[in-house]
């Protein structure tokens, strides 16, 4: 994750129980979060959402950031969880037959763009390897969606780098059939 350069000190400091730099490290981090939940979500509202809820489990969980691995890496977890968290928590409100909202659970393809349109299907595919082959779903992330390098996705995972490799081919041919099918 792209991060300002003063955002690993901050986070060291933060972690240690410095409020005030935790003040600052959020302020720091903030666009690259929000860029980041753009990247899963394709209505501005929700990455905001996602957004701010992954700076709040930040601030609620820094202290739990030992510096094994760089902070960068760490952010990335949490930004990746919180966007396919609230993605999920919305599709949930949709498809609540008691919520106001509740209209189809699929986009309308006529209102919907393309790249936007192919972002809910990744993220739907997504959930259903989560579902069916979870040990998958953190390569293809990291990699494809976070574009992270695969040294980071190894640190990471705490798994070799065949190991990462086996599982985001795997996972990538079960996306593919599954976007496939896709209507």
């Amino acid at each position: 994750m792209a991060l300002p350069a003063r955002a690993e000190e901050l986070a060291t400091q933060a972690a240690a129980g410095d409020p005030a730099a935790l003040e600052e490290l959020l302020r720091e981090i903030r666009p690259e979060v929000l860029r980041r939940c753009v990247r899963f979500l394709p209505c501005e509202q929700d990455a905001e959402e996602a957004a701010q809820d992954a700076l709040l489990l930040v601030a609620r969980k820094i202290t739990t950031f030992e510096g094994r691995s760089r902070f960068g890496t760490w952010l990335h977890t949490v930004v990746t969880n919180c966007a396919r968290k609230t993605y999920a928590d919305l599709k949930r409100r949709q498809a609540d037959p008691l919520t106001e909202a509740h209209t189809n659970t699929r986009p309308d393809p006529r209102t919907t763009s393309v790249i936007a349109g192919s972002r809910i299907d990744l993220l739907d595919s997504l959930e259903r390897l989560e579902r069916a082959h979870p040990g998958l779903v953190a390569p293809v992330v990291y990699r494809d969606v976070c574009q992270m390098e695969y040294a980071e996705i190894v640190e990471l995972l705490g798994l070799n780098l065949g190991t990462v490799k086996s599982r985001l081919h795997r996972g990538r041919q079960y996306l593919q059939q599954w976007l496939r099918e896709t209507p």
